[in-house]
């Protein structure tokens, strides 16, 4: 049976420390969705290839496992897996990033889960581009590719030649993109009940935790950041914040947004909302009462900003979350 050249292929980099489960995972539920979309059209030609690929010992990577294996294109996509442990150290990632570099320059699309980022940013491709990652690992990779813009708010951002995606269990998120782009909306969804996942939409901000830059050595700006956590970031006027740091306010106003990554004002914003996190999913407290505890008098400023920051309504977070 010949193999048309433009049959999809998705390539799973099986690095030194990648997970193994999301490698299996990844390469049960695309084949799963392949097997579904062939049967929709009564037929058993393969609409979707699935490969693995790992570093042989010439240091060039090659498939050790392959769903369609007479066929010899270069690969659609390439996914790095999330990794177990540290970051991928520079030295290890170094041939698999030429090579990576090599399959990019070729047209093909590039991936990242999780910390697969760090293997990712060795390509330099990341340069001046928005990616995401686990939001525990932003601060380390800002720090390793500072060229790069982080948004770990984000579960996805595609980039068209570059998706990076955040989580270690987002690659749930990452196989049903690529089954939608290949396979379909139909396909998609069918393969998304089967395996009783959320089809994408959801956001990384849903779960993750407001968690401060505090080790940026600024003493003053600091001060005030414990100041405002201890005191429920109640306070929101310029000149008694720059008084907290001993600092006169336009030099305050720069020294936080270098030492904290954000402007004053939004760091009270993800403090209040934290706070408000913890109350909708620990509490049974109103939504009403859990907007006056968290100093928002606005109850649709509150949910405005709530949403912003989330992704999610109040309501919709406690559902979901609420314990």
């Amino acid at each position: 049976m010949a193999i048309s050249q433009k049959l999809p292929e998705i390539g799973i980099v099986s690095y030194p420390g990648a997970q193994a489960a999301s490698v299996l995972g990844m390469t049960d539920i695309l084949i799963y969705a392949d097997g579904c979309a062939r049967k929709k059209l009564a037929g058993d030609r393969p609409l979707l290839r699935v490969s693995h690929w790992r570093m042989d010992a010439e240091e060039v990577p090659v498939r050790i496992f392959d769903t369609v294996p007479d066929a010899q294109e270069s690969p659609t996509v390439l996914i790095i897996p999330p990794g177990l442990g540290d970051p991928i150290p520079r030295e290890i990632a170094s041939s698999y990033a030429r090579w990576l570099c090599l399959q990019h320059a070729a047209g093909t699309c590039l991936s990242s889960i999780c910390k697969g980022a760090f293997l990712l940013g060795e390509t330099g491709l990341i340069a001046g581009r928005t990616v995401t990652t686990h939001w525990t690992y932003e601060e380390a990779l800002l720090s390793r590719f500072p060229d790069a813009r982080v948004n770990t708010d984000r579960l996805i951002i595609d980039d068209g030649d570059i998706i990076t995606v955040g989580g270690m269990m987002a690659w749930l998120d990452l196989s049903l993109k690529f089954i939608d782009r290949y396979l379909g909306p139909v396909v998609m969804i069918e393969t998304a009940r089967t395996f009783l996942v959320d089809p994408p939409g959801r956001e990384q901000s849903y779960y993750s935790a407001f968690s401060p830059r505090l080790n940026h050595g600024d003493m003053p700006i600091l001060k005030v950041q414990h100041w405002l956590q201890t005191t429920g970031a109640r306070e929101t006027s310029l000149a008694i914040l720059a008084a907290q740091a001993g600092l006169e306010q336009r030099t305050f106003i720069r020294r936080f947004r270098k030492a904290t990554g954000l402007t004053t004002g939004d760091y009270i914003q993800r403090i209040r909302v934290a706070k408000a996190q913890e109350l909708l999913q620990f509490t049974k407290t109103s939504i009403e009462q859990i907007a006056w505890d968290v100093a928002y008098t606005d109850q649709s400023a509150f949910r405005k900003v709530f949403g912003k920051i989330v992704g999610l309504t109040p309501g919709e977070y406690r559902q979901r979350f609420g314990t």
